[in-house]
């Protein structure tokens, strides 16, 4: 069983837990459509970074 060794002073444990409330996941508006996306994946349309670069259903 594992067994701490040394305590973890206050700062280290405020480190630790720095994490627990990260924000929500970073969105980029499309700037042709301007839809609101994932960063670094292409717009439910189809565009990544004002180009067309997949081709949708009604196309």
């Amino acid at each position: 069983m594992a067994v701490q060794q040394n305590k973890k002073s206050p700062s280290k444990r405020g480190m630790h837990r720095a994490h627990d409330f990260l924000a929500g996941p970073a969105t980029a508006i499309e700037p042709t459509t301007g839809e609101t996306h994932l960063r670094h994946h292409i717009s439910p349309t189809g565009f990544y970074r004002g180009k067309k670069v997949v081709k949708t259903k009604g196309e």
